[in-house]
């Protein structure tokens, strides 16, 4: 439908008289400056994101993990933390 608003200037035209009416010429002004102030702070915020996301990716973030074996004997390799929890699951087995 927009794009056959702009084939002929005359339903622009009556869209402009329609819009003038509703609104009365004294509010027109008004309105077209909050429209403008809207859109800078719209625009401001854009570039902000943007901004923000160029520096967050330029920052080289670094992640500190460990490598658990969860008892699945996947792996080959023997930790601390696998025979720590082997422990725990002994324990919580046994009965009292």
């Amino acid at each position: 439908m927009l794009g056959r608003l702009f084939d002929h200037p005359v339903y622009l035209l009556i869209l402009l008289v329609i819009i003038l009416l509703l609104f009365g010429a004294p509010k027109l002004p008004g309105m077209a400056r909050s429209l403008g102030q809207s859109m800078k702070i719209f625009k401001s915020e854009v570039k902000d994101m943007k901004d923000d996301k160029d520096e967050t990716s330029a920052k080289n973030h670094v992640v500190n993990g460990e490598v658990v074996d969860n008892g699945t004997g996947r792996g080959s390799h023997s930790t601390e933390s696998s025979t720590d929890a082997s422990d725990v699951r002994d324990q919580g087995t046994t009965k009292n």
